[in-house]
């Protein structure tokens, strides 16, 4: 049948019955709005360690559940195992550069020397099988198929480690931009951060006085931090004045940032 819109009249379409409406379990959910979560990867080596082992040792339960297949969790299991070999090799390296190292300026320079006499050879863990470069990379996917299941919520994420944590948001007055200018190849590059509170902001909302009598005037509406007006100077000097206040869902949120100027043309 051709789609509705190329129907006619006489072709009856117009008399087939109304589908019944959706059951309720796969009618539209309403959107929600959770706090913001931060990466849940952990950054530091020893806790990804943990967390890659963390997952290793209780996604077993849940094979069946998100359809996991042996080779999956086999994988898995040999990248947290390498994961946590390399680690500790690292650590006996270091350790062990630190004791040569003293010892090099003993044999070189002189000195007392400790009462055990040169290091020993560092003695590594037994090897694991290698497993490829992106250890992380493929976690995260394989994290993100899991998340992905109509199975998973947050308390099965507890459970294997990979739920970030919440970000709490400061108070609403406590987001108030603050701005700097510099002069760069002619023009005004306007210098902004988050100040640490990205999860909670969507844009910057710069505006402009350029000292023409208008006031000031919309920008930009900036996603990135730093911007670059492209406007060209003017013939004679002028100051140009700039501030800016965060939003938030098309909303301003906070306080405006103190005015700033700087003299063009």
């Amino acid at each position: 049948m051709p789609p509705w819109d190329e129907l006619t009249w006489d072709q009856g379409a117009w008399d087939e019955p109304v589908p019944p409406p959706l059951p309720i379990l796969t009618q539209p959910k309403k959107r929600t709005h959770h706090m913001p979560k931060s990466d849940f990867i952990e950054n530091n080596d020893d806790a990804f360690a943990a967390q890659i082992q963390k997952f290793k040792l209780n996604i077993g339960s849940y094979t069946t559940l998100f359809t996991l297949t042996a080779p999956q969790i086999a994988a898995q299991a040999a990248d947290a195992n390498y994961f946590a070999f390399v680690q500790t090799c690292q650590q006996i390296m270091l350790d062990s550069s630190q004791q040569w190292t003293v010892w090099k300026l003993l044999t070189r320079r002189g000195g007392s020397a400790p009462a055990a006499g040169a290091p020993m050879p560092p003695v590594f863990p037994a090897a694991v099988p290698a497993m490829p470069q992106g250890i992380e990379v493929r976690f995260r996917a394989l994290v993100k198929l899991i998340k992905a299941h109509p199975n998973y919520n947050v308390a099965i994420g507890e459970a294997l480690g990979i739920e970030g944590p919440i970000h709490t948001p400061p108070p609403g007055a406590a987001f108030q931009p603050v701005l700097s200018l510099e002069l760069r190849g002619g023009q005004v590059y306007i210098l902004w951060g988050w100040q640490g509170n990205r999860p909670f902001l969507d844009a910057l909302e710069l505006l402009v006085d350029r000292g023409d009598g208008h006031g000031y005037v919309l920008l930009v509406m900036d996603t990135t931090p730093n911007y670059l007006d492209p406007t060209p100077f003017p013939a004679t000097p002028v100051r140009w004045k700039y501030k800016a206040i965060f939003r938030k869902n098309d909303t301003r949120v906070g306080q405006w940032s103190d005015e700033v100027g700087i003299t063009v043309g």
